[in-house]
């Protein structure tokens, strides 16, 4: 990483270097944020099945 650093500082590429960090930090956030959507897509899926199980069990259908 430092070679690659020292690579844009030398040719004067700071602004590409500053903006290819703000691009790896926001892709990582976006990633993130998607995996806890997923995540909590599933965990609201989980409880609906168990109300639909309990439903079942003990509603008042015939």
């Amino acid at each position: 990483m430092q070679t690659l650093i020292e690579a844009f500082a030398a040719r004067g590429d700071l602004g590409h270097l500053a903006l290819l960090m703000w691009a790896l930090g926001a892709s990582g956030f976006a990633w993130a944020a998607f995996r806890e959507l997923g995540a909590a897509v599933r965990r609201f899926d989980d409880f609906v099945r168990e109300i639909a199980r309990f439903n079942s069990q003990f509603g008042d259908d015939p």
